[in-house]
């Protein structure tokens, strides 16, 4: 049984759980103090990458990641875009899947979602398709840290 969360309660869980698989794989983890566009900071020793943390949705067989944040206003939803001054990658937490999954900023081309097959398409097309294993916080972090 879910409950229904609110969107800050659906950001504080993802930064929960990104943090802690990332803790789990062995690397560092601090959160910024302020007004920071970044969540969360992951040690890779030596290298630091400043990571924006997202609620990540499945519908069907897709797990969506959006890539900006909202907000409402006056004149309606405001959506800001995250820039690479700010952040270095996006990492998402599903909890349809129960996985994180891991992105570079630079991966990303400008997109303001992304979005990630958990099951083949039903016309077998392959190409172009971005598969959710391929992305894993867990695998992708691996290959970062080196042997």
């Amino acid at each position: 049984m879910f409950t229904v969360l609110t969107t800050n309660q659906k950001g504080a869980v993802a930064e929960m759980a990104i943090a802690h698989q990332a803790l789990e794989l062995g690397a560092g983890v601090y959160f910024p103090v302020g007004d920071e566009g970044a969540d969360l900071i992951i040690d890779l020793r030596p290298r630091l990458i400043r990571v924006q943390c997202k609620w990540a949705c499945c519908y069907g067989d897709v797990v969506i990641v959006r890539l900006y944040s909202a907000r409402r206003a006056r004149e309606g939803l405001r959506r800001t875009f995250y820039n690479d001054a700010e952040i270095d990658a996006f990492a998402a937490y599903s909890r349809d899947t129960g996985q994180c999954y891991f992105f570079l900023f630079d991966e990303l081309s400008s997109r303001s979602e992304i979005r990630l097959r958990l099951e083949p398409t039903r016309n077998n097309q392959a190409k172009g398709v971005k598969w959710a294993k391929d992305y894993e916080l867990a695998a992708r972090l691996r290959a970062f840290q080196g042997p």
